[in-house]
């Protein structure tokens, strides 16, 4: 091997001194002096840095706020799958039992009976699993928060604002009414 020496010339050279900063070119380079480290911490670089940054975080929001839409909008589109998907088994029930009536399958009266017994109940759970609940007044007081009153009838057996019939079943989902029972209202008796 042959050892030759290299000249470097370290005056054309970057050279670090702890105490001083950089030498270049035999001239010392400091943070105040460096026009690369001015342009780099310019308020025009920073501005534009910033800028960039904005721009960047505006376009993360808007494909953000596109795909919760898309979300929202395809949860709003398919709400119902799940109900449907436990209604379709009564459907076909009934569906079978009107076919069996429509060719004669079915002519003793008490099998129909049992049969639409039948539907109704699994019909029934169905409601009853997503939440769904009779209110049921009769014989309580009147609550306008359930009931929708279609007359008052004077009587004397009962005390005053009493449901004394239900015309029309009422239900609530969970804890929201959603259909107002129907009834009639007793009063304070006619005095002559």
């Amino acid at each position: 091997m042959s050892s030759k020496k290299h000249n470097i010339n370290i005056k054309d050279a970057k050279q670090k001194n702890p105490d001083e900063g950089i030498i270049e070119n035999g001239k010392e380079i400091t943070p105040e002096n460096d026009e690369s480290v001015k342009e780099i911490n310019s308020p025009e670089t920073e501005a534009a840095k910033l800028k960039e940054m904005l721009l960047r975080k505006a376009a993360e929001f808007e494909n953000y706020k596109k795909r919760t839409e898309n979300e929202i909008s395809n949860y709003i589109k398919y709400a119902s799958e799940n109900i449907i998907k436990e209604l379709i088994p009564v459907f076909d029930d009934l569906g079978r039992s009107v076919e069996s009536v429509d060719k004669g399958e079915t002519k003793d009266f008490e099998t129909l009976k049992k049969g639409l017994h039948h539907i109704y109940d699994k019909f029934k759970k169905v409601l009853e699993k997503e939440g769904l609940k009779e209110i049921n007044s009769g014989g309580k007081e009147f609550d306008v928060e359930v009931n929708s009153a279609l007359m008052q009838i004077p009587r004397d057996d009962v005390k005053p604002n009493t449901v004394i019939e239900v015309v029309e079943k009422g239900y609530k989902l969970k804890d929201k009414v959603i259909k107002h029972e129907k009834v009639l209202v007793s009063s304070e008796p006619e005095k002559n």
